[in-house]
């Protein structure tokens, strides 16, 4: 039994599911990938973003209120609902969230200089923040790196249904068959196989091996997608897992891919 709490999203009645690879701030490529998905969108039909809105590309802000544009017209189509529309925690929103609370980080000085490393910089400066600022506020002592935080968190809230949707990302998503029986399970990144859904806490991030290693199928599972590679190698597929990732924002396209209930991969988009 598959319990429906913060952490998991659950789709129901999905024949197909649209999967959105990491964004990574490309809000231009995301507006074609959008264009030419709602063109093919079906009755039936899910979508899944799979993390990583956030992050290394010029246009983050932008990119947000697209997913939120498009969030609106496919849910407001005839059959559609709320839940039918996911948007997963992927590495970027996991680094984002702990830079809004970098004053309690132990070493934060170090912390931010890895995020900045990482891609965030592009999200803080796409929000209005400063990096050289907010370097000499994480080494300042936790009562000036916390005036930091605060005035950045002001100027997401500037942003409508910015807030709002950083604070309903899903960690995972799972297709349920009509009986209620897990088929398709939907990552940022990947997976530790050896733990259960609800013990993975970082691994859907940072997994411990390549989603192409897997030997077997994960529990039920017909299928993994994920929607980060590190190798940015497009559509790389196993009889368990499916990666979609082109590298959008780190020089490459955007992706997405349209997977059947029984873990068929059907169609794959470009931007």
């Amino acid at each position: 039994m598959i319990a429906n709490g913060e952490k998991l999203a659950l789709l129901r009645g999905a024949q197909r599911v649209w999967a959105i690879s990491s964004v990574h701030g490309e809000a231009e490529r995301l507006r074609a990938l959008h264009e030419a998905i709602s063109r093919q969108f079906q009755p039936g039909d899910r979508l899944v973003y799979l993390g990583n809105i956030l992050g290394h590309g010029p246009d983050v802000t932008d990119a947000v209120d697209e997913v939120l544009a498009f969030r609106r017209a496919v849910i407001s189509a005839h059959g559609m609902f709320a839940a039918d529309v996911v948007v997963l925690r992927g590495a970027q929103e996991e680094m984002w969230q702990k830079l809004l609370q970098l004053q309690l980080a132990l070493n934060s000085g170090e912390v931010f200089d890895w995020m900045m490393e990482q891609g965030v910089g592009a999200t803080l400066k796409s929000y209005g923040g400063d990096v050289s600022a907010g370097r000499v506020a994480a080494r300042a002592g936790a009562a000036m790196c916390a005036r930091w935080t605060a005035s950045l968190r002001d100027q997401i809230h500037g942003r409508s249904g910015h807030t709002q949707l950083m604070s309903a990302l899903r960690r995972a998503a799972v297709n349920l068959s009509p009986d209620g029986q897990p088929q398709l399970l939907f990552v940022n990144a990947g997976i530790d196989p050896q733990r259960p859904l609800e013990a993975q806490k970082d691994s859907f991030w940072w997994p411990p091996d390549q989603l192409e290693t897997m030997e077997g199928p994960y529990g039920e599972y017909a299928r993994i997608v994920a929607g980060y590679d590190r190798q940015m190698r497009g559509v790389t597929e196993t009889p368990f897992t499916v990666s979609v990732d082109a590298g959008a924002g780190r020089g490459g396209a955007l992706l997405a891919t349209c997977v059947e209930s029984t873990g068929a991969l059907v169609k794959t988009l470009e931007a």
